[in-house]
């Protein structure tokens, strides 16, 4: 079972490579570190993959390993927003209020304490379930669902707070 859990890791990781960048850089918000933090994750789990009981869930494996290591590098660096790269990432879209709007609830998730940023993060902008999200982050659903609860009532909050 390695040899075929390596090949579908692999193969998961290629098809994947740009959203894996994308969770990772939302916690470092720097483009080496989120390219280290993809790198040290595919080591990590090439590395353990004879951990993986059930190649079903390859996805979660993974993810988990991504965000402890992007949690981990986030933790080693200095916080801080970078509003030049975010600005280019979202200048394709055609409204400038929903530019600005975007870079302001980007600003405000990168301040959530980590458990509600990866709930976050996992929800909307990787469209996982809550049971995945559960099986990723080791919680129970209903964890993660007053997480999720607490993290939107933050953002609302602080969205409110900003327009004002």
């Amino acid at each position: 079972m390695t040899h075929i859990a390596q090949e579908i890791l692999v193969e998961y990781i290629k098809k994947n490579e740009e959203k894996l960048y994308r969770i990772a850089y939302t916690y470092t918000k720097n483009q080496e570190n989120a390219l280290d933090v993809v790198q040290e994750a595919i080591t990590k789990s090439l590395e353990n993959i004879s951990k993986l009981r059930n190649e079903e869930y390859v996805k979660t494996w993974f993810y988990r390993i991504l965000i402890n290591e992007a949690i981990k590098a986030s933790k080693n660096t200095k916080s801080f927003i970078d509003y030049e790269t975010i600005t280019n990432e979202l200048s394709s879209q055609s409204n400038e209020n929903e530019l600005i709007e975007n870079i302001d609830t980007f600003a405000i998730i990168q301040k959530l304490k980590p458990k509600l940023k990866t709930v976050i993060i996992l929800r909307f902008f990787e469209n996982l379930k809550i049971e995945e999200i559960a099986y990723i982050t080791k919680t129970n659903t209903n964890t993660v669902k007053s997480r999720l609860y607490k993290a939107i009532e933050e953002i609302r909050k602080d969205l409110e707070e900003s327009s004002v």
